[in-house]
């Protein structure tokens, strides 16, 4: 259901100068562990720790629409990590985008989320860096952005337009339950990064339930975030909380799977938090009104013409792909084996206007979800070296009509766009 904007989530701090940060004391071991808890929340590893790489050393490249940028180390080493910042430093850098010796910080750092975080918890978070995370020495990469575009005074002005400061307060007239969500959701775990709607400069259109366009999708890097809000057809609405709760805690329920970067959410941040701040979240998501779709009739499952053609596969190119290929896991009725293996009928993702996130999956299947150390038995493989484009096109054309699914067409154009863009971003 969920695709994480992993290309745009990175940046968080420049390196320091200073001595090796001091042992906590006892007293501080609470803080160190709330801080890990609060890390994990905020899945910092998935940006900051490279395939292969040494924990929040950073060197992970991600693609902008300016050029590849490349994370940074946030280990408390002092000449090449964050081992000189002062608490206010560190906390100007998280909320305000703001380095320790004053330059701006790409928005591809949350920081416009992470300026909700309380005090109480940047100070966790802050113990947690400096005294449970191990130092490492590893210089940070410059970027790939030329002059003059990787000039960073302009930053500036997008913090003065776009950086709403002042963190989370309490809503009246909502429950307790009600406001943690919001707090978890709109801040540490800056899911509108990725799943609301970018203006022109980069900024997101709403950073909270007060505006439209919050939360309602967003096209990011190849993959479409979905829309969180209670839309009946790509959005929420059929989901209970319990669907919801479940899909975070394991990255699969009755109406989709987790695939793309979502995967990194699932396996290092959601499945790690506590019940209660999973139920705080879907209380909050499963209270927004539906918001963008494409204002259709509600889905209603008929599986009987897609069975037809299926059984006629020559009729239809699509339908000989789907048959040779998909078939044995999403079987003829569309429904998969949920939650081991995802239904097409019905599914968010399929039912989505914006069909990236199906050509991706297509093309470059995902990565595995790992849930309590064990990784699922049946993730999607990758089919960009067997099909051809007209092939994908085919099979995604006849999917997203099959089983009263009722979405448009797949182009070949936008396969072969596809294919080149994530090709090149590997």
């Amino acid at each position: 259901m969920f695709a994480t904007f992993a290309t745009f989530t990175a940046l968080a701090f420049a390196p320091g100068q200073a001595a090796n940060a001091a042992t906590p004391a006892a007293g501080d071991a609470d803080a160190v562990q709330r801080g890990a808890y609060l890390a994990a929340a905020g899945d910092c590893a998935a940006c900051h720790t490279a395939p292969h790489g040494k924990p929040f050393a950073g060197g992970l490249p991600m693609s902008t629409p300016l050029g590849r940028i490349y994370t940074t180390n946030i280990t408390p080493d002092p000449a090449t990590g964050i081992g000189n910042y002062t608490e206010e430093d560190f906390a100007r850098a998280l909320r305000e985008g703001v380095a320790k010796d004053g330059h701006n910080l790409y928005p591809a750092m949350p920081y416009p989320s992470y300026a909700k975080v309380r005090d109480e918890d940047v100070a966790a978070l802050y113990a947690y860096f400096m005294h449970g995370v191990q130092p490492v020495s590893q210089p940070n990469r410059d970027s790939d952005i030329r002059w003059p575009m990787n000039m960073r005074w302009p930053l500036k002005i997008w913090n003065a337009l776009f950086l709403d400061k002042g963190v989370y307060r309490d809503k009246p007239g909502k429950d307790v339950a009600w406001n943690r969500g919001a707090y978890i959701v709109q801040g540490l775990g800056h899911c509108g990064s990725c799943h609301t709607p970018r203006g022109i400069a980069f900024n997101e259109k709403a950073l909270d339930e007060s505006g439209d366009d919050y939360l309602t999708g967003a096209l990011l890097d190849g993959w479409f975030a979905s829309n969180l809000t209670g839309e009946h057809n790509t959005g929420l609405g059929r989901w209970s909380e319990t669907d919801l709760a479940q899909f975070l805690k394991t990255g699969a329920n009755q109406h989709a799977s987790a695939f793309g970067a979502m995967t990194s959410v699932i396996n290092n941040s959601t499945q790690a938090m506590s019940d209660a701040d999973i139920g705080a979240m879907t209380a909050y998501l499963k209270s927004l009104p539906a918001a963008g779709g494409d204002g259709g009739p509600a889905y209603a499952y008929d599986p009987q013409a897609t069975k037809v053609s299926l059984s006629r596969p020559a009729d239809d190119a699509g339908a000989r792909v789907y048959t040779a290929y998909c078939m044995h896991c999403h079987g003829t009725d569309g429904r998969g084996f949920a939650p081991m293996l995802a239904p097409l009928a019905g599914n968010p993702n399929v039912l989505e206007k914006d069909a990236s996130s199906l050509i991706n999956v297509t093309l470059n299947g995902t990565g595995d979800l790992v849930i309590q150390g064990i990784p699922a038995p049946y993730p999607m493989p990758a089919y960009g070296n067997v099909l051809t484009d007209r092939q994908v096109a085919d099979v995604l054309t006849f999917i997203r009509a099959g089983w009263n699914n009722d979405a448009g067409a797949v182009g070949v154009r936008d396969v072969v766009k596809l294919r080149a863009q994530t090709q090149a971003s590997r």
